[in-house]
């Protein structure tokens, strides 16, 4: 198991310390989802608004496991060939001539269909994967693939094998953990969602985000702080906001004002970098910075 590599006896305040220890700040429940994760191997599916950490879990996981991230990107119209192998017909196509200039073609075929000339893709490499763990496989924005590929990733899920053709079926050496991620642009199959654990992931409270941020930036005055992570709350609260700011959207805001030495939460410096969480012409003028500015007891000049 995964976990046996790092550590001897696991349990979920050890996971919520280690998490910390590679700046993830975790709620219980989700510290819990992933502990259950690991000890029952069973793919996790992380629901949620983009840009509150989903994709930074596999990759935190990852560090604290000492073990390889496999990430598969999911876009429309991915199918099965482009998430487990291609064949590199070049490099085939080079050694068929190699073979044909010095006379020797006997069982070409089975030369050329062979291993070394797979191009692997995630699931492929997840499949042959050799290091001392397993690795975690991200399967990531698997709302954006279609209803087809979801279909064919069930039945990976189900079994850890991929079949090749002129190869066969090759059996996962050691399974890995899978994280599978979901903005919701469009509902997941139940049968996927059967065959994993499930967490949401919300937008952070506002003790969460504040000890984020302290977490990850630095040189930053305290207040100035405090006062990103009012206004990112306000803008949220927004329902005509279309493009609401994560997590990720408030920390690049706190490093660009540390980056401009800011001490101050002003509408001048506001209006200059208002641009960091909000990424919509349309959503930047709904915005009336004086009076947000006013709610959250600011200076507007």
């Amino acid at each position: 198991m995964a976990e046996d590599v790092v550590f001897e006896k696991l349990n979920i305040d050890v996971l919520i310390e280690k998490l910390e220890e590679h700046l993830y700040v975790a709620d219980r429940s989700l510290a819990t989802a992933l502990y259950l994760a690991i000890k029952m191997n069973k793919p996790l599916l992380i629901e949620g608004e983009p840009g509150c950490g989903k994709t930074e879990i596999a990759k935190v996981l990852a560090e604290i496991l000492e073990t390889d991230l496999i990430r598969l990107q999911c876009y429309e119209g991915l199918d099965a060939s482009d998430a487990i192998y291609e064949w590199n017909y070049p490099k085939q196509l080079l050694y068929i001539r190699m073979l044909e200039n010095r006379g020797d073609v006997k069982g070409i075929e089975s030369e050329i269909f062979s291993e070394k000339f797979l191009l692997k893709r995630p699931l492929l490499a997840a499949v042959l994967h050799d290091g001392k763990a397993p690795p975690v496989l991200l399967i990531d924005e698997i709302d954006r693939a279609d209803e087809e590929f979801e279909g064919f990733l069930l039945e990976f899920l189900a079994e850890f094998q991929v079949t090749i053709p002129e190869i066969g079926t090759i059996k996962c050496k050691k399974q890995p953990l899978v994280i599978l991620t979901s903005n919701r642009t469009r509902e997941i199959g139940d049968g996927l969602k059967r065959r994993c654990l499930y967490y949401y992931q919300s937008y952070p409270s506002r003790e969460k985000e504040l000890k984020i941020l302290r977490l990850k930036v630095k040189g930053l005055d305290p207040a100035v702080m405090e006062k990103i992570v009012d206004f990112v709350n306000l803008v949220r609260q927004r329902p005509d906001i279309s493009k609401k700011p994560g997590i990720s959207e408030s920390l690049d805001w706190a490093n660009a004002l540390a980056k401009l030495s800011a001490k101050d939460f002003n509408r001048d410096v506001v209006r200059a970098t208002l641009s960091c969480i909000v990424k919509t012409q349309e959503d930047l003028v709904r915005l009336d910075i004086d009076s947000m500015l006013s709610m959250l007891g600011g200076k507007s000049s």
